[in-house]
């Protein structure tokens, strides 16, 4: 769930680690057609709308070729997309959740809970640094096609790119040369 920087990064790893097959899934056409660019092996693009959640859920399904998806990740954190995940987990699956984009959600625990669905909170644990590098060092993970932007540090290029940042469109990275 989410194809920002966060969902993207988490595509290369999820292939770097032998995932079978990996599905993105954002609101986005043009982060979805970066993904489809960085490999994934399907791209389903949903709504902000919470009624769309069975509609989206079965084409997640169909898209991954399986009734239930093994491992999701929530690369967003938003009311939508974790209720995407925990119901399109399968059974026993796991819900990772990666994007932190609201304090607060609310989210339908009690049909996780009976199909015994796995939640786990990720967010930057201290020890995942030196395998983080060594995958980039060694080549089984290239983040430079998510580098969209590049800004030297002037504060006229440094309002520029957060600008741009903010403004999002074609933005998925945006980077300062020092």
């Amino acid at each position: 769930m989410g194809a920002g920087p966060i969902g993207l990064v988490t595509l290369l790893a999820a292939h770097a680690f032998g995932a079978p097959r990996v599905v993105v899934v954002d609101v986005d056409d043009y982060r979805l057609s970066v993904a489809n660019n960085l490999g994934a092996d399907g791209v389903v693009k949903v709504s902000t709308n919470m009624q769309d959640i069975p509609e989206e859920v079965e084409r997640i399904c169909e898209v991954m070729g399986a009734v239930g998806v093994h491992v999701t990740f929530d690369c967003a954190g938003f009311n939508k997309t974790m209720s995407t995940a925990l119901s399109a987990t399968r059974a026993g699956g796991r819900v990772c959740l990666v994007g932190l984009g609201h304090n607060e959600m609310t989210v339908p625990l009690t049909p996780a809970a009976a199909r015994e669905v796995d939640i786990i909170g990720i967010f930057r644990y201290k020890n995942t640094w030196p395998l983080c590098i060594e995958l980039l060092r060694s080549g089984k993970i290239d983040v430079k096609p998510l580098i969209t932007h590049r800004f030297g540090f002037s504060q006229k290029e440094v309002e520029e790119a957060f600008e741009t940042s903010v403004r999002g469109g074609d933005a998925i990275k945006v980077m300062f040369n020092l």
